[in-house]
């Protein structure tokens, strides 16, 4: 037995050893060669150690008519070896890449059953993390891209690890040779059309005759990126708090920034410091698009300025620059009568209403700003209601979203504005609370 081989059980579990604690140790196991070497790892000293519960999922795409046998045989590994397992059946959707279609689905069912203190281990290892910097880099990544797979990071409410990336493809083999495992070899796999294929059975094969240690200086490359990319993250922690003050309609629970803030900042920074923002939100654009950006940024002050992202908008108003997705950029329906006003009042898709004070009689309708509306106020006669807004500074994209109460056609109150609330015709106050992207808006 070679030495990497007799190494190898003592590497995982000083790689696991931060993770002891764990409620789980969940396997992602396709059946294949790494994952059954990850999994016969593993099972032995769960048996001996005061180890985490150990088990297996394996996720079945259904993409091929020879993977429907594929879950039988992870049943019959798992079985031998004692370790419970759980098959997932998903739909892959159709799309430009049906790599990335898949990847997306088996994530998607990895993060639906990863528990608090879970942690699901998966099997990539050292020369998969070349050949993500490879394929990252023909791609054009940046410093984020190029850091490759990171060895851990949030899944779900636990983790996902991956704890063999320091560990070669030879060695794997080599284990699983001298202990005799039998593992699933997927034929698409050896699919050239593939970009990953492609670079492990063309390119790779010539790197490593012409540089032998390509594959270990390669994963290297990435740990200095995984360094440098982390030094970006603390520099965008910094510059994020310059630009994290609360606002005036902090009230709307809505994400924002100080405009100022960013922009004195080199183009660089800015676009590090709204990339780490922006990076849980919502796909980040690609180079080409960042100009929307600066056409938000640069725009002039009386303009209204959006970019339209992947998974959102972003919105410049008051100084600051919000972000808006989900139900915020959806069409409200109408309002209606609110029959029992000493209730809140649930309105469809915009949150909820409440009248504090001496509330007044009914029967009363609250309606969305359409143009035109005119608000009778003490000592100040009739007003636009357009311009007791900007009075008030409103951003535009709360304009009409803003629940107005009438009562017999007549404009009463405007919802959460000092002195258009009700207080100055009344004792009494109308209250919004906003759906936030806590509440389902992200």
């Amino acid at each position: 037995m070679s030495q990497s081989a007799i190494d190898l059980p003592s590497r995982l579990l000083l790689n696991l050893k931060p993770w002891r604690n764990a409620a789980t140790w969940r396997i992602a196991f396709s059946g294949g060669l790494d994952s059954t070497v990850l999994l016969h790892l593993l099972a032995h000293p769960a048996t001996t150690e005061s180890l985490p519960a150990l088990s297996a999922i394996h996720v079945h795409h259904g993409l091929q008519a020879v993977a429907d046998a594929w879950p039988e045989h992870c049943r019959a590994v798992c079985a031998a070896l004692g370790v419970p397992l759980q098959i997932v059946r998903v739909q892959v959707q159709p799309g430009a890449s049906l790599e990335r279609a898949a990847r997306d689905a088996r994530y998607h069912a990895f993060t639906e059953v990863t528990r608090p203190d879970d942690v699901l281990l998966t099997a990539q290892h050292r020369d998969d993390q070349a050949e993500t910097l490879l394929f990252r880099l023909l791609r054009g990544a940046g410093v984020r891209g190029l850091s490759g797979m990171p060895r851990q990071r949030p899944l779900g409410k636990g983790h996902l690890l991956r704890p063999l990336l320091d560990v070669t493809r030879a060695e794997l083999e080599a284990y699983a040779s001298e202990h005799g495992l039998s593992w699933i070899e997927d034929p698409s796999n050896l699919d050239r059309q593939y970009s990953r294929n492609y670079l492990r059975h063309q390119v790779f094969p010539a790197l490593t005759r012409r540089w032998p240690q390509a594959v270990a200086t390669m994963a290297r490359s990435a740990a200095h990126l995984t360094e440098a990319q982390g030094l970006l993250e603390e520099l965008a922690d910094m510059d994020l708090r310059e630009a994290s003050s609360v606002g005036e309609f902090a009230w709307l629970g809505l994400r924002s920034l100080e405009l100022a803030s960013l922009a004195q900042l080199s183009d660089a920074r800015q676009r590090n410091a709204l990339s780490h923002w922006l990076e849980p939100l919502t796909r980040l654009p690609d180079t080409d698009h960042w100009s929307g950006w600066e056409d938000l940024r640069d725009a002039s002050g009386d303009a209204c300025p959006v970019w339209r992202l992947a998974d959102g908008e972003l919105h410049r108003a008051g100084g600051r620059i919000w972000w808006l997705s989900g139900r915020w950029l959806r069409t409200l329906p109408v309002a209606g009568t609110w029959q029992d006003t000493r209730s809140p009042l649930v309105i469809p898709d915009n949150g909820m209403l409440s009248l504090t004070g001496q509330i007044p009689d009914g029967p009363l309708q609250i309606r969305y700003r359409e143009g035109g509306e005119v608000m009778a106020l003490p000592g100040r006669g009739h007003r636009d209601l357009k311009r007791l807004l900007n009075e008030n500074a409103v951003p535009s994209f709360v304009r009409g979203r803003l629940p107005l109460l009438y009562k017999d056609g007549q404009l009463l109150a405007v919802a959460n504005l000092n002195g258009l609330d009700g207080g100055a015709i009344g004792n009494w106050h109308l209250h919004w609370q906003p759906l936030n992207e806590d509440q389902g808006l992200s």
